[in-house]
């Protein structure tokens, strides 16, 4: 059984910029950044990982990510903790549908661990002289002012011509009858190389997220201020799933705020979106929670997420007897307020209707316990990179009363999550 090497470093700490100094430093070929409720985590290079396509998702059979929680719990390291990505189209799979060729999930258990909080930092890590090189990065001080920002333009006409055409579609094929709701994507090239550890920290600093998340793992980059969570799991088998449906724009409070705040809440096409997305996940966690178990925590609440308010709701039941996290995860993947209503046919449209694979937009970033516990945050407002091309996503949900000049907006308002936070590289900047 393999153990960790353990060192706690009390004080006071910014743990933001330090798990940025960590990410960039170059000393992990692979890493993983989650920010939950105020913690920092870091898990650096693979110590054991688990990487699924489809067919070794069918090979796992009828609980096939229970598989995969077995698969890192036999990988014989004392109190392990796993990080990683699901790519939205792991439903495809775990629903029996064709999937696109190479890795759907992919979760590791690192060999190093830094926790980070505003008054500790504890480092773990399989390799002892690891310990003195991480602790050297935490406590080194911070120099000069934060990355200025090239801002992204996410206005391109081409791009908005193309986007309402699809949604007027939906909302013909919703009018037929053949779906209740689709959430409609569209990407938006980055021009420049990007720094994504400096983009994370200056975009973190102007977003009020549920969850943040900075990656390098499997030739998947991103980093993202997550809105929702799509599980959250503890160790007792509490479950909980945060859906947020219904948007406006929010510009940092006043009297506009409050008055978009007012016709978010009065709005009947974002009630009902709404409600139709928490009835969906109650019935999601009656599958796999104990009878009578379920309930609705907080219903329609407006939460404020960067440069968009929400209409959010809590979700929440106990896992039945026999069910575990990794059920739990598979029930509710995807987000319903990322996919739409019912699933099944909303991923015909998005198929049909968006023009690439979502891969790790509207999917997941995740960690997962020995102890059963698991948190998988929602993979949307964020910066993508794969090879040279880096790229912002955003969607709209479309409805039967939805319009594609209003969609299309409200994809413009999430890109202003990220949009104005983009970092250029510094071999970039020399560049220029």
């Amino acid at each position: 059984m393999r153990q960790y090497h353990e060192l706690r470093i009390p004080g006071r700490f910014d743990p933001m910029a330090a798990v940025v100094r960590l990410a960039g430093s170059g000393l992990f070929e692979d890493h993983v950044v989650y920010e939950r409720e105020g913690r920092w985590w870091l898990a650096g290079d693979r110590l054991a990982e688990v990487v699924a396509d489809a067919d070794s998702l069918r090979a796992g059979g009828e609980r096939p990510l229970e598989a995969v929680r077995a698969r890192l719990a036999g990988a014989g390291v004392s109190g392990w903790n796993a990080f990683g990505w699901a790519a939205f189209e792991l439903a495809y799979a775990l629903a029996g549908r064709p999937a696109p060729a190479g890795p759907l999930l992919h979760l590791f258990i690192p060999r190093t661990e830094v926790r980070l909080s505003a008054d500790a930092v504890l480092i773990r890590s399989v390799d002892e002289e690891r310990l003195a090189q991480v602790r050297a990065l935490v406590c080194a001080p911070d120099h000069g002012a934060p990355d200025e920002a090239t801002p992204v333009d996410t206005g391109h006409e081409a791009g908005r011509d193309a986007y309402q055409a699809a949604v007027a579609k939906a909302v013909a094929d919703i009018r037929a009858g053949l779906l209740g709701k689709v959430i409609l994507s569209r990407a938006v090239d980055v021009p420049f190389e990007v720094d994504l550890p400096a983009t994370y920290l200056r975009g973190r600093r102007h977003n009020t997220p549920a969850r943040s998340f900075l990656l390098n793992l499997g030739g998947r980059e991103a980093a993202g201020f997550s809105p929702e969570t799509v599980a959250e799991v503890t160790a007792d088998g509490r479950v909980c799933t945060q859906p947020l449906a219904g948007t406006r724009a929010f510009s940092g409070g006043g009297a506009a705020d409050d008055a978009r705040r007012q016709e978010l809440e009065t709005d009947p096409k974002e009630v009902f979106e709404h409600a139709a997305s928490v009835k969906l996940a109650c019935d999601e966690l009656d599958g796999i929670c104990a009878p009578g178990s379920v309930a609705v925590s907080e219903f329609m609440a407006v939460k404020e997420r960067g440069s968009v308010q929400h209409l959010g709701s809590r979700v929440g039941g106990r896992l039945a007897e026999g069910r575990s996290a990794f059920d739990a995860f598979a029930a509710l993947f995807p987000a319903i307020t990322a996919s739409g209503i019912p699933k099944a046919p909303a991923y015909d449209r998005i198929t049909a209707l968006e023009d690439t694979p979502r891969d790790l937009y509207a999917g997941a970033v995740l960690m997962a316990s020995a102890d059963g516990a698991l948190d998988a945050a929602l993979v949307l407002r964020a910066i993508y990179r794969s090879g040279e091309r880096a790229w912002l996503r955003a969607g709209a949900g479309v409805v039967a009363d939805s319009t594609p000049e209003r969609e299309y907006e409200e994809t413009c308002e999430k890109l202003g999550s990220v949009a104005p936070y983009v970092v250029r590289s510094a071999r970039q900047k020399a560049a220029v």
